[in-house]
């Protein structure tokens, strides 16, 4: 039975796929103004965003709010805090490019126990409560079984901000791509973590990323039997916004190709 947390962050992200999916029919009156190079935020974000907080409050008025857009924060020190992304993927929502979801995490003392990433195109929503398992549209979900690491489809973000490090990722990228079967950048880092959970793809890797676009995503990976840390092998993913997550037969050889770890992982 689902916790009172997962049920209303159920119902938050519905009702902002629902805001989601009607605005997409309409994207040339939709105005996007530019937080950083590269980096957008539309009125679809913003209204998606108070829909959430809106609903969260109404249930859960003593929690706090960790949301991206405009970086509110309500009550930051609560025990309980919601980490918000309203729409990860904003730049594909623009041009039509069908790849955004709607990402929302519960964490308690830190640690993230509820996750919701719900992508309205697809009508696909993913949740877990740590300890409780993974599910896709409420039916169980496991990490693929892939044995061979040449066999792996492995996703990743490419840098798009002009202060991202592109000699630093460049390496990286084509070692993973002479070593699998093939490299796939989506866009929307919470639903590349959602694939991986449900066997799509075999891992991930990204760097620079914000706590909301992989606190739910960290945990549906977790609770389908994966494997997830910052790319030093640690657990400060969250922190740094630096993860790499897979399979248990992949994990070890992608972090081996993209980690900071100074010596070759067994």
């Amino acid at each position: 039975m689902a916790s009172a947390q997962l049920e209303v962050a159920i119902k938050a992200a519905l009702k902002a796929g629902q805001i989601i999916s009607r605005e997409s029919r309409n994207l040339d009156g939709i105005d996007a103004q530019e937080k950083a190079q590269f980096d957008f935020v539309t009125r679809v974000d913003l209204d998606c965003q108070r829909a959430i907080c809106d609903m969260i409050q109404r249930y859960f008025p003593r929690d706090g709010i960790l949301a991206e857009e405009g970086g509110v924060r309500i009550n930051p020190n609560a025990q309980n805090v919601w980490i918000i992304d309203p729409l990860d993927g904003t730049t594909n929502f623009m041009h039509g490019f069908p790849q955004y979801a709607v990402s929302i995490a519960l964490a308690v003392k830190g640690r993230v126990v509820v996750a919701v990433v719900y992508d309205p195109n697809r009508n696909e929503l993913f949740t877990a409560e740590r300890g409780q398992g993974a599910f896709l549209n409420n039916k169980r979900i496991r990490v693929s079984g892939r044995k061979d690491f040449e066999k792996a489809l492995i996703g990743t973000g490419f840098p798009f901000r002009a202060t991202d490090n592109y000699t630093a990722f460049m390496p990286k990228f084509e070692r993973v791509a002479r070593s699998t079967a093939g490299l796939r950048r989506a866009g929307a880092a919470s639903l590349d973590l959602a694939y991986v959970a449900c066997g799509r793809l075999d891992g991930f890797w990204e760097s620079n990323l914000a706590t909301w676009d992989l606190a739910a995503g960290s945990l549906l990976v977790l609770e389908a039997g994966g494997l997830v840390t910052d790319l030093s092998g640690g657990e400060q993913y969250l922190q740094s916004g630096n993860i790499c997550v897979g399979t248990p037969r992949v994990f070890a050889n992608l972090l081996a190709l993209v980690g900071d770890i100074k010596t070759p992982v067994a």
